[in-house]
């Protein structure tokens, strides 16, 4: 089970003026279980993504890009679990242009206003016959109050849904932020997550909005990793159906763009904490904190050097402060002038490394306590400069090797 998750409460998920989805069990890999969703969005909706930059792109995401590009308004998702039409070549193209095509029919909108999504197993063609049949059902399931089970339609290793709702006063208008996401393996997002939907009945410019998608992925899904591996469906997507009714949000700069900026944000560090909480075999939840950097970018990379390593992560499963692992992923991390006498090394609240070496306080029975906690605090101050990142993500436990040994089992 996921680390310190409480599932969300089905009441506790708030609609979107403007949304509705509606799921379906259509088989696309294994029978009894939801794995299509639609999400049908009123006229005048805006939508704005990121996606991975896996060169080796699924093709539901150039789709995406595509639709995204051609200046078209759009008016549906839809997302399948199971397969990910990655790997697929030209008839995964046609596949996803042809579900496209079959949810533009069902709702009376252009294929082009549709996004299509995909997660699961990499080189397998869509089951279109199935994926046909389960479009009529979601549409015909279509409801405002879905969000519950369409946080379950788009898992596939996750074992608890994803979901978050956050409201604040615009203009003296209430305005809603609903999100889900999907994601436990496979995660280091070089933009995003494996899957993520937020939306919001705020009224916001277009360009505006791909301002405020970036800013949120940097923060959240872009701060995370379970396992080092990009996938090649990694997509964010934000969506607002301008039906709050107050003036738009034209810009940076301004009180209401800050107010909602910083929920939007909320929520996608919400969703994207989740996913490292529910990473596969994941018994700890690690906050990785690297200050005194000069840049950002090389704060970054010290984190995801810790990170990523698997005899760190390994470490601490098992509760075993063997700390130099983290010093040596520090060294390793890629910032060519680092001077290591500088750097300070803290383990929640135990100091364990400083001046090149070990801290003179430090016990190792001090480093085992920390350890054992199911969250625990990482702090490395390179003593550079100013900047600082902060990355989240869990333990390498036997559960990690055996769910994905059996995967596609």
């Amino acid at each position: 089970m996921a680390v310190n998750y409480t599932i969300p409460n089905a009441a506790a998920l708030t609609p979107v003026p403007g949304v509705r989805l509606g799921v379906a069990e259509a088989h696309v890999r294994k029978p009894n279980r939801k794995d299509m969703l639609v999400v049908a969005l009123d006229e005048g909706s805006l939508v704005a993504g990121v996606f991975t930059q896996n060169r080796f792109c699924a093709a539901p995401v150039t789709v995406c890009r595509e639709h995204l590009d051609d200046g078209q308004l759009a008016r549906a998702i839809v997302v399948n679990t199971g397969c990910a039409n990655a790997g697929t070549g030209a008839r995964g193209l046609q596949d996803a242009r042809q579900t496209c095509e079959l949810v533009a029919k069902a709702l009376n909108c252009k294929p082009s206003q549709v996004l299509p999504f995909s997660t699961g197993v990499i080189m397998e063609h869509l089951p279109m016959d199935r994926i046909a049949g389960g479009i009529p059902t979601c549409v015909a399931n279509l409801k405002a109050d879905a969000w519950f089970d369409a946080a379950h339609a788009i898992m596939t290793t996750d074992t608890v849904p994803k979901a978050v709702s956050k409201q604040i006063k615009l203009y003296d208008k209430t305005i809603t932020i609903t999100g889900i996401s999907k994601g436990a393996g496979m995660i280091q997002p070089n933009m995003a997550t494996m899957l993520g939907f937020i939306a919001t009945d705020a009224c916001v410019a277009p360009d505006v909005l791909q301002d405020m998608v970036r800013e949120a992925a940097d923060v959240s899904f872009n701060s995370i990793t379970i396992d080092g591996d990009t996938s090649t469906n990694d997509s964010f997507v934000l969506i607002a159906t301008n039906k709050a009714g107050h003036p738009v949000i034209h810009g940076e700069g301004t009180a209401e763009y800050a107010k909602l900026q910083a929920v939007i944000s909320d929520v996608a560090i919400a969703l994207a904490q989740a996913i490292v909480r529910d990473g596969e075999g994941a018994t700890k939840f690690i906050t990785i904190d690297v200050t005194g950097g000069e840049t950002r970018e090389e704060c970054m990379k010290v984190a995801k050097a810790i990170g990523h390593s698997p005899l760190v992560k390994t470490a601490f499963f098992a509760s075993d402060p063997n700390l130099g692992r983290i010093l040596a992923a520090v060294g390793y991390a890629g910032i060519d002038d680092l001077d290591q006498n500088e750097i300070t090394l803290r383990l929640g609240d135990v100091l364990v490394a400083e001046k090149g070496g070990r801290a003179a306080s430090y016990r190792e029975e001090d480093g085992v306590r920390v350890m054992k906690e199911s969250e625990v605090r990482v702090h490395v101050d390179l003593a550079r400069g100013l900047e600082s990142v902060r990355l989240w993500t869990c333990d390498f436990s036997y559960d990690y090797v055996k769910i994905n040994a059996d995967y596609r089992s």
